[in-house]
C-alpha cells in the first residue's frame, strides 16, 4: 500500500479497533479502505495482526495506543 502512503512503509493513525484504524488510514490516505474492506468486512484475502498476533476478531479487534497493526495477505490451502 506504499503507493497510497507516498512511499511510507510505516504510518501512525489513532483508533481503538482495527475498523477505526482503517477509517482513519483512509482519511489520511484515500483508497486504503477500498483495498482492505469489502461489503463492510475485512477483505477475505487480507489478514490482520495486532502486536504480532493474528486476529480472529478482524475489524472488531481492539487496538492499543502503541499497538502495531499489520495487514497481510491471507494464507490458506492444502488438502
Amino acid at each position: 500500500m506504499r503507493d497510497l502512503t507516498g512511499g511510507a512503509d510505516r504510518v501512525s493513525v489513532p483508533g481503538s479497533t482495527v475498523r477505526q484504524v482503517i477509517d482513519n488510514l483512509d482519511t489520511a490516505y484515500p483508497g486504503v479502505k477500498a483495498r482492505l474492506v469489502q461489503d463492510g468486512r475485512l477483505n477475505p484475502s487480507i489478514g490482520v495482526a495486532v502486536d504480532g498476533v493474528v486476529s480472529r476478531l478482524r475489524l472488531l479487534q481492539p487496538v492499543g495506543e502503541t499497538s502495531e497493526v499489520h495487514f497481510l495477505p491471507a494464507v490458506s490451502g492444502g488438502a
